[in-house]
């Protein structure tokens, strides 16, 4: 927590980061930029079948009550008082769907997460649709490959699959929001007059979105068949939209929306062009800002509104990489490996070895995404002999982070045509000094990390309040030290294990193919 006189905080302004592994509500310093108390909650996942995975609406809605109202107890013990809290932010995980029915408020379904892998055959169908038989064929208007990945799959697989929802889109009660536009309508009094709202940040990961007009696109509502009418409002990242009903804030206004990697480009102060930044959580995800041009990618890239801090505020587009699999892969070691008892152990063991030992890990749990975008692609360890042991596995999982980094890195460049000349980064992982050093050492440039690892929700509560006038947005840096982890391994022998990690991410190409072909054969 910061360490100032309590005094020199100034206004306050909190920001709900609502993870895929927990909900969380921050409070900081309009002055300092310090995160002065926070509270956070786990949440749980279900995994109904293999590679679908849900989260419940309402344990993620009463998650965030509790923060809140946790949040505040912690600021009263400390003399602090909440009425200086003057605006909260949202920021979210990105394209889990949520629907729910206007006039009971009740979910209609589970919350379908992100990584969730139930629309391949929809998106397979859908591929077969398009004039060109390309997942890439809807990328100039909204960006976006189809892939299993984005709002709008998972929008259609429920509307085919659950006659609850079929039913409440006939009869015009479904409302369609990812995790952004549940809160807020709740927040803002549910069945009693609540905001249905979502901003463009959100809305550009729907793929209903049109990247340019930063509306929803006809074209694409009537491609997937999803009524406009479900649908809500994209307003910008930075404005009033609503008071806050209840909690021990209740009247507080919320005046900042922005999807949780975006949020964190806006914590880091990427606000010129060329600048980037990699946020190390359950997944990776790699945003470079390309000012007000939408770059459409030629190289596996998602085109994602970065941020609109203001009503009349220009767009500013960002290129992004998703990695599906990051923090992810170390609960796997954790929980249904046993090689590590807590996830902050993975550290020390991967240090028990210098290097892998020719081992190599591709974590495609949920397929590959950037640059592959490939859904059957499955996980793979290969490179073993008698000599490997859970060490050699435990520094092959911190690699691949590193290695899937470098890969959308190597992208990112032949798309902007501006090579990278550092990278900031944040999120959880980046507390592991071995992780950062290893992500130097491959990618060939200095990784620097902020004091402050806070910066997604941050990010919510600068734009939060620079909506009520109390936090301007330039390029002022964060409070304390930076690490700076510099290159460190010859061009040689990066170059070497960047090429062995490439043989490994095809080896783990079209498995579930691979698998009925093999059997057919047999």
């Amino acid at each position: 927590m910061g360490s100032s006189n309590i005094n020199d905080y100034g206004d306050l302004v909190g920001a709900v980061d609502q993870g895929t592994s927990s909900t969380r509500f921050l409070v900081f310093s309009s002055k300092t930029h310090e995160l002065v108390a926070s509270h956070q909650k786990e949440l749980t996942q279900f995994f109904p079948r293999e590679g679908w995975v849900e989260e419940d609406p309402k344990e993620i809605l009463a998650g965030a009550y509790e923060c809140i109202d946790e949040t505040v107890e912690k600021l009263r013990e400390m003399n602090i008082d909440p009425a200086n809290i003057k605006a909260i932010g949202i920021t979210n995980q990105r394209e889990t769907t949520i629907v729910w029915d206007k006039k009971t408020g009740e979910p209609l379904h589970n919350a379908i997460v992100w990584l969730d892998m139930r629309t391949a055959t929809t998106v397979d169908n859908l591929i077969n649709k398009t004039e060109t038989k390309d997942k890439e064929h809807l990328k100039p208007l909204c960006g976006l490959p189809l892939s299993t990945y984005f709002s709008a799959l998972k929008v259609r697989w429920l509307m085919d699959n659950i006659e609850a929802v079929k039913t409440a889109v006939d009869e015009g009660r479904c409302m369609f929001g990812n995790v952004d536009s549940w809160l807020l309508w709740n927040f803002t009094g549910g069945v009693e007059g609540g905001i249905h709202v979502t901003d463009c940040t959100n809305a550009s990961r729907t793929m209903l979105m049109n990247i340019k007009t930063i509306q929803w696109d006809d074209q694409l509502c009537e491609f997937f068949g999803i009524p406009k009418k479900i649908l809500p409002e994209i307003r910008s990242s930075s404005e009033v939209y609503g008071n806050l009903h209840t909690t021990a804030l209740g009247g507080t206004p919320i005046s900042g929306i922005l999807g949780d990697q975006q949020a964190a480009l806006v914590g880091q102060t990427c606000y010129e062009k060329g600048m980037a930044k990699n946020t190390y959580g359950t997944g990776c995800f790699l945003l470079y800002n390309t000012g007000t041009d939408a770059i459409i990618s030629k190289h596996g890239l998602l085109t994602t509104v970065g941020y609109k801090l203001g009503k009349d505020a220009p767009v500013t587009y960002a290129l992004e990489g998703s990695i599906a699999i990051c923090g992810a892969a170390v609960r796997w070691l954790r929980d249904n490996m046993g090689m590590i008892k807590d996830a902050s152990e993975i550290e020390s063991l991967a240090k028990l070895v210098d290097n892998t030992g020719g081992v190599y890990f591709v974590p495609a749990f949920s397929g590959l995404f950037a640059p592959y975008w490939q859904n059957d692609a499955r996980g793979i360890i290969c490179g073993l002999t008698q000599f490997s042991n859970k060490a050699h596995i435990a520094r092959a999982v911190l690699e691949a982070v590193c290695f899937q980094t470098r890969e959308i890195l190597d992208a990112m460049n032949q798309d902007s045509g501006i090579r990278l000349t550092k990278l900031q980064v944040d999120g959880g992982m980046t507390a592991n000094n071995l992780l950062m050093q290893i992500q130097a050492d491959l990618l060939n440039i200095p990784v620097i990390r902020p004091a402050m690892l806070e910066t997604t929700a941050l990010g919510a509560a600068i734009a939060a309040g620079h909506a009520v006038g109390i936090w301007g947005i330039g390029p002022e840096k964060h409070q304390g030290a930076v690490a700076t982890f510099e290159p460190s391994v010859t061009e040689q022998d990066r170059m070497s294990r960047y090429s062995k990690w490439k043989l490994a991410v095809q080896k783990s190409m079209h498995w579930e193919g691979h698998a009925i072909e093999g059997l057919a054969q047999g």
